[in-house]
């Protein structure tokens, strides 16, 4: 049985190798911004309030019109089936079930129709921006039976991941004598991935038709990355994309309020799990002084660093309307296949219930900032 986050991650080193294992929980440089993450968290105490009817905890949300299960989904992945092969579909099945959304990445590693089909109703995509624009425009037509596409603005140059390095991660996998004999003695993760074969770049292999192999098609993706993601680009996709519009990585409260003045229709506030800018400041530590900048009304979700249920709702104490989860849902796969990831659920939302009726709360949008005190003291103006 699984009890915690922290047992399933222990159980995915155990079942993965160490590359796939590295590249999902290393982060950028010396991975402080990773350990930040969890500070601000851990600094974010809670305020009870006592006395009050908590019989019937509802632990659903509402977000882009819809009520949803539980106030977290799925956050886009990149090489989710290096992880464990099949993991994307793994994933979006179990929170398809559970009434959550999944993000598949335009990295992802299944694609878009695929993933469209499995959860027609729960999917949405996120954009990576190609070099060529035709690439964009295509990717964003093949995601139209998506309801929710966000674009991803904080990734304007390769971050430099020492685990990485040193483990030598590439698309193929090219087995160092260290890697193969690593590979070798975890024989699950081994026979799936035979079974199943390398991971691909699924989203994007289209567009590069002389791409004959994994190699040639992972060198066409880096060749793709660009750093010309502006304002202007952002005015042109919201013209472009009919649906919900979210821009997912951004921290400084003066970008989120031009976001949303340029039509954004909610933003995600993330330093990208610490995985591309090591000395920047935690997601959690700028969410209250973002929701003060925008007002109550705007939709802002959060990822980077959350790591249970307790977690979610300090989110939401703090200002976030909603919560997405990359890495743990990846460890509850990794540890567990599917019903790995539908025990993260269900752990999740046992956490949720019990923290919101310690708390005096029956319902997510009552979880405001006078039930949070950081160790600089209370935590001002989230939702009034």
């Amino acid at each position: 049985m699984l009890l915690s986050l922290e047992h399933m991650r222990r159980r995915a080193r155990r079942r993965i190798p160490r590359v796939a294992f590295d590249y999902l929980d290393g982060g950028a440089g010396d991975e402080a911004g990773v350990r930040e993450n969890r500070a601000a968290f851990d600094r974010l105490r809670f305020l009870p309030r006592a006395l009050r009817n908590v019989d019937a905890v509802d632990p659903s949300a509402t977000l882009f019109g819809r009520r949803w299960a539980l106030p977290f989904g799925i956050a886009p992945i990149g090489l989710g089936n290096l992880v464990w092969p099949g993991a994307d579909a793994m994933v979006c099945r179990a929170a398809r079930d559970a009434g959550l959304p999944y993000t598949l990445s335009t990295a992802g590693t299944t694609a878009i129709e695929t993933i469209r089909g499995l959860a027609p109703e729960t999917s949405w995509f996120q954009l990576y921006v190609a070099r060529e624009q035709t690439i964009a425009e295509d990717l964003i037509a093949r995601a139209e039976g998506c309801e929710v596409l966000f674009v991803t603005v904080d990734v304007p140059a390769p971050a430099r991941r020492p685990r990485d390095i040193a483990n030598g991660l590439s698309l193929p996998l090219k087995p160092s004598l260290r890697m193969a004999a690593d590979i070798a003695c975890h024989p699950r993760w081994t026979a799936a991935m035979l079974r199943a074969g390398q991971p691909r770049f699924a989203n994007i292999e289209r567009y590069a038709p002389g791409a004959t192999n994994a190699q040639a098609l992972a060198a066409f993706m880096a060749s793709q990355s660009s750093g010309r993601v502006d304002w202007a680009y952002l005015d042109w996709l919201r013209g472009r994309w009919l649906g919900r519009l979210v821009v997912k990585g951004l921290l400084a409260p003066e970008d989120v309020c031009r976001a949303r003045d340029a039509g954004a229709d909610a933003v995600v506030v993330s330093n990208h799990g610490g995985r591309q800018l090591e000395a920047s400041v935690a997601s959690l530590t700028m969410l209250p002084e973002i929701r003060r900048a925008v007002g109550p009304d705007f939709p802002l979700l959060l990822d980077s660093g959350v790591r249970s249920g307790a977690d979610v709702v300090k989110a939401l104490v703090a200002g976030a309307d909603f919560v997405l989860i990359g890495r743990a849902a990846m460890y509850a796969v990794a540890a567990a296949g599917e019903a790995g990831v539908r025990d993260l659920v269900r752990l999740f939302e046992a956490e949720i219930r019990s923290v919101m009726a310690q708390l005096g709360v029956t319902r997510t949008q009552d979880l405001d900032a006078g039930l949070a005190y950081s160790d600089f003291g209370a935590v001002s103006s989230s939702r009034p």
